[in-house]
């Protein structure tokens, strides 16, 4: 018999509670890319944390390309 440790896959992670939207205004840029960029985050709302980081990944890769080809002006 082997143990695992509390919070394993072997375990049910429990109901995951979705939350409402959290009333952050985001303000235009000006910046196409950056406001597409921001625009994604508002499709977050009352979605489960879990979902979050993809968005947050290619949101953080879009700003980065765009910082980088400031850089390439």
């Amino acid at each position: 018999m082997t143990s695992e440790p509390a919070g394993t896959a072997g375990e049910a992670a429990g109901p995951v509670q979705q939350v409402g939207p959290l009333g952050v205004e985001l303000t235009p840029t000006g910046h196409p890319v950056v406001d597409a960029g921001l625009a994604r985050l508002e499709a977050l709302d009352g979605v489960p944390a879990e979902a979050h980081v993809a968005v947050y990944e290619d949101v953080h890769q879009r700003l980065a390309d765009t910082l980088a080809a400031l850089d390439q002006e």
